[in-house]
């Protein structure tokens, strides 16, 4: 079901407690955070720049990965906000993409390791960027102290990032298909990044860049992504074998979320026909920290 076609490049859906929806919109003539209500209706509430990634503290106030003036915001659901961080130990940021809260009420963050206006050329990827190097990082960040670490860094533009069922810390890499997970103690990583699986669909040979961005696990462990380019949400096993994959309208999927508890839906934001749309399915989403 079709929620809204009112959006210019959208990205991280969260749901609101009242039905509504907070969006961003990546297309920087908006570059805005708005909530969508129950009925469809646009509402912006902040002009950031670019926000792309959202994430939602317990307070009700809001987390943004700002692309455009790389830094990471804190968003009042007023419009008010703050920028409250631009590098990682002495690293510019250069793209942060998406967060989530860990269960110690730090923020975990992927940097796609490039600037936009370097990757992107009118809100879509230059020739060949599926060919570009990126030095993205995963990284903490403690909104209580001011405090960031890295976790990782040389990937291929990192992009979605979700904690599992396992207590284990998932990102996916775009320019390779690839899911890797992470062992946190006390918010440091033990040991090396571990391959988990991949969405590339091997049967697709179009051209142009395809991969992994947003994505969310379900209660039974199995982790729903949105694959950019390849047009569909693959759903991967415990095992990160593919479990299926689900077709959506458009070839750009960006992002997926599970609705309330009991609703049985995913949601899915779309950048070709700019929708947020709901998709029955047989599993609840695992409940956020």
């Amino acid at each position: 079901m079709i929620i809204t076609t009112d959006l210019s490049l959208p990205e991280g859906p969260i749901p609101l407690d009242d039905g509504a929806w907070l969006v961003t919109e990546l297309d920087t003539r908006r570059g805005t955070v708005v909530r969508i209500t129950a009925e469809g209706v646009r509402e912006p509430i902040a002009k950031t720049g670019r926000p792309n990634g959202l994430a939602m503290a317990a307070d009700g106030t809001v987390w943004v990965a700002e692309s455009l003036e790389p830094s990471i915001i804190h968003l009042e659901l007023s419009g008010e906000f703050t920028r409250e961080l631009y590098e990682v130990e002495g690293r510019p940021l250069l793209w942060p993409n998406d967060l989530c809260f860990g269960s110690d009420g730090a923020l975990y963050i992927t940097d796609s390791g490039i600037l936009v206006g370097d990757f992107l050329i009118d809100g879509k990827p230059i020739e060949g960027a599926e060919n570009v190097t990126t030095e993205g990082i995963v990284f903490r960040y403690d909104p209580r102290t001011g405090e960031a670490s890295l976790i990782d860094e040389g990937l291929g533009f990192t992009n979605g990032i979700a904690f599992g069922p396992d207590g284990l810390l998932y990102a996916n890499e775009t320019l390779t298909g690839n899911v890797y997970r992470y062992r946190l103690e006390n918010g440091t990583p033990v040991g090396e990044r571990e391959l988990f699986g991949n969405v590339n669909d091997p049967a697709y040979n179009e051209p142009g860049l395809h991969g992994p961005d947003g994505m969310a696990f379900s209660s039974d462990g199995r982790l729903w992504v949105a694959v950019f380019g390849q047009g569909d949400i693959t759903v991967l096993k415990p095992d990160g074998s593919v479990d299926h994959r689900i077709p959506v309208d458009g070839r750009s999927p960006t992002n997926v979320t599970f609705g309330p508890d009991g609703e049985k839906k995913i949601y899915v934001v779309e950048d070709e026909h700019g929708s947020l749309s709901s998709i029955d399915v047989d599993v609840d989403g695992l409940p956020l920290f």
